[in-house]
């Protein structure tokens, strides 16, 4: 399994989480927020946007939710105090961290990331310090018969993505952000049932932890996603299966 597999695999466990605490929604609604602001309110014509409401309804936020992020949103007032913003840093045991930020004031989120940083083990690094180990990508992860994994990974190969990776009957399919929405349709259109598809930061390499550093660095890492203002994190962490099992449980 991929580093990336691992993380999102822990992401999932967190994910239930913070939907039990309600963040999720504060989340959601700000991704739709950023996404129609950038983009324009029709998801027919913003990519961006259709998979905020894709992740949206996938949260189970209603309908009159995700219409009225929207409004607010292109409609000035709430939306227009909204800003994104990107930082990095450094885990406990070196490994690279990036922290996507939506707020309202970046003078107090950047403080608070910092506190969080240094009362964990971790520390803030500079714009650029660690960003240049990622690469954007489309990534998606199908569940298929374990024995048509392999054909399943190679015909999305035929239909324009860079590589993949299989474990069992999970196949995880990565390509160029350009090429996302049409490697999607089609794999649809195949009959292929897609688990999860994001757009986010792969790493180039992983970082290998030991069991201590891990730990440490999955603590640091819940702190900051339990803000309100993060949106999501990204590592190059390569967490030992041993401790993903642990925190596997204990999120449950």
């Amino acid at each position: 399994m991929s580093g990336h597999s691992k993380w999102k695999t822990i992401k999932h466990a967190k994910g239930a989480a913070d939907a039990k605490r309600g963040q999720l929604f504060t989340k959601l609604t700000r991704e739709l927020m950023m996404a129609a602001r950038s983009g324009g309110p029709d998801p027919a014509m913003n990519a961006r946007l259709r998979l905020a409401v894709e992740k949206a309804r996938e949260g189970n936020m209603p309908m009159d939710n995700i219409d009225r992020a929207i409004k607010r949103a292109t409609g000035g007032a709430d939306g227009a105090t909204l800003e994104e913003a990107l930082y990095e840093g450094y885990a406990p045991g070196g490994a690279a961290i990036l922290i996507f930020v939506v707020t309202d004031n970046k003078n107090r989120v950047v403080n608070e990331i910092r506190n969080i940083m240094e009362r964990n083990g971790g520390k803030m690094g500079s714009a650029g310090s660690v960003s240049w180990s990622f690469e954007n990508k489309g990534v998606l992860t199908v569940e298929v018969d374990p024995k048509k994994a392999d054909d399943v990974a190679l015909d999305a190969i035929d239909m324009g993505a860079e590589d993949f990776t299989v474990d069992g009957g999970a196949v995880e399919i990565r390509c160029e952000p350009a090429a996302f929405d049409t490697l999607r349709k089609a794999l649809e259109q195949k009959g292929v049932k897609i688990a999860s598809a994001e757009l986010t930061m792969v790493p180039k390499t992983l970082a290998s932890l030991d069991e201590r550093s891990a730990e440490q660095t999955l603590r640091l890492l819940d702190r900051l996603e339990d803000m309100d203002d993060v949106q999501r994190v990204a590592t190059n962490a390569d967490f030992p299966e041993a401790v993903i099992e642990r925190y596997k449980t204990a999120a449950a």
